[in-house]
């Protein structure tokens, strides 16, 4: 396999712009050659002169061939998205013109980018840590206000910043412990432990917040499941139609009508929730259709991150609700009770039951009672605060294992053990601080990072 950094020095090219016709598809060259390579298909005026964050309109031509009409945009290295000069051409959205221009630029000299080289160029070059160019494609890939301002944050480096401090204070201690090594034979301590004792649990207690933190950056990133579980006819595919504003799930009067399950998105307050709607749970199914319609619900439910059961107050009384959410309650402690149906009732009066609720899902009553509470049972509240959310699995990993690392160092200090292996905790910790911004990696750990992003980016 081709190695990423053996070939750094490439002039690289992609189409930066989603597959399909639009007004407009752009195309993007980056290198060393990027000019020279550019200059030989625009004839208008020698770019090389031109200033740096300027745009120039001409024609691209491929001999004598006309390509299209274009306009030019010229950053000069290292003032640059990936620190080296940068050519972007704007031209019409065709997908052929953009491939004419495209394999025009390989044939004289440039190479095709691999997914986020762009990205891993600007990376190399320090225009960016590795968390910095992580939010870039989470960026890309946000689909809700939530993981798009969890995206930006990370740009923003709050996230680097914080690791780049708590590395830091480490790295002071950590040196002076290797100094004491250095004197081993004179017997003298120059890191004081205490000192270091109070700094190793604070650094612990802001790793485990942000290593916590995850649960809901899952959340914000992957979103969450909801099983809408209860007796046919209780009114799920009313609530699920209600809370998606549309008819999507058949809703009638006869039981048993959604024979399998029925899934949906929808966004509350920038997190997305899958919506399952589930076959009618009942003791004797009444074909076998019905039947492994029921065992699905049951997998489902199984599965899920958040179950709502919902039942007719017509039908059922408190004492009967209350044995069955003690029932599926056996495995899923993420239980959310609505009871449907409830007109005479006041909608957003709490039942008896734990994260209990009365709607009518047909007269739209306490629906929005139902999505405060599903945002509140997803942790949702955390959103408004300022506090970092770490949305990246690596991130996670890397954070707990220097959650371990703390660990060890924080026993070894009231064990008063030695420093050099005191030195070795404090070695693994920085060593997985660095990882997560890149400060210590390696090419493979590069590559895999890399290879998520989109080829023009």
């Amino acid at each position: 396999m081709h190695s990423r950094l053996s070939d750094w020095g490439d002039t690289i090219a992609a189409i930066a712009t989603p597959p399909g016709i639009g007004a407009i598809g752009v195309i993007r060259i980056s290198g060393d050659k990027s000019f020279d390579l550019v200059q030989q298909f625009f004839n208008s005026k020698n770019l090389k002169e031109q200033p740096g964050n300027t745009l120039h309109v001409g024609y691209l031509k491929d001999g004598e061939q006309i390509l299209d009409e274009v306009v030019l945009s010229l950053f000069k290295s290292p003032h640059s998205y990936t620190g080296e000069d940068i050519i972007e051409i704007s031209c019409h959205g065709s997908p052929f013109v953009q491939q004419q221009i495209l394999n025009a630029l390989i044939k004289n000299g440039a190479r095709l980018a691999r997914a986020g080289e762009f990205t891993q160029r600007a990376f190399l070059n320090k225009k960016m840590d590795l968390t910095k160019a992580e939010a870039v494609g989470d960026l890309i890939a946000s689909n809700t206000r939530a993981s798009q301002n969890a995206a930006i944050k990370n740009m923003r480096g709050g996230f680097a910043k914080v690791l780049h401090e708590l590395r830091e204070e480490l790295i002071q201690f950590s040196s002076l412990i290797e100094l004491e090594l250095d004197f081993s034979e004179e017997d003298v301590e120059f890191a004081d432990r205490q000192k270091f004792l109070n700094l190793v649990s604070k650094i612990s207690q802001e790793i485990n917040e942000l290593k916590n933190s995850f649960a809901l950056g899952n959340v914000i990133k992957n979103g969450i499941s909801v099983a809408i579980v209860g007796k046919p006819n209780a009114g799920k595919s009313t609530l699920l139609n209600t809370l998606l504003n549309e008819s999507r799930a058949i809703v009638s009067d006869i039981a048993g009508t959604t024979r399998d399950t029925i899934e949906e998105v929808i966004n509350i307050k920038g997190i997305l929730f899958r919506l399952i709607d589930t076959a009618g749970i009942r003791d004797h199914a009444q074909d076998e259709i019905e039947t492994m319609g029921i065992e699905r619900s049951k997998e489902k439910m199984m599965k899920a991150d958040i179950v709502l059961y919902l039942y007719d107050v017509n039908e059922m009384k408190e004492k009967e609700v209350a044995e069955v959410v003690k029932s599926i309650g056996q495995f899923c402690s993420n239980l959310l009770v609505v009871g449907n149906k409830a007109e005479h009732q006041i909608a957003n009066e709490p039942g008896l039951l734990k994260n209990h609720l009365y709607i009518s899902a047909r007269e739209k009553l306490g629906i929005k009672t139902v999505e405060d509470m599903l945002f509140k049972m997803a942790g949702g509240q955390a959103l408004e605060s300022e506090n970092l959310i770490v949305t990246n699995a690596r991130h996670y990993e890397a954070l707990s294992e220097i959650a371990a690392s703390l660990s060890e160092v924080n026993e070894a200090l009231h064990q008063n053990i030695s420093g050099d292996l005191l030195s070795v905790h404090l070695n693994r910790c920085l060593y997985y601080l660095g990882s997560i911004t890149g400060e210590v990696t390696n090419e493979d750990r590069l590559d895999y990072i890399f290879s998520k992003f989109c080829i023009g980016k």
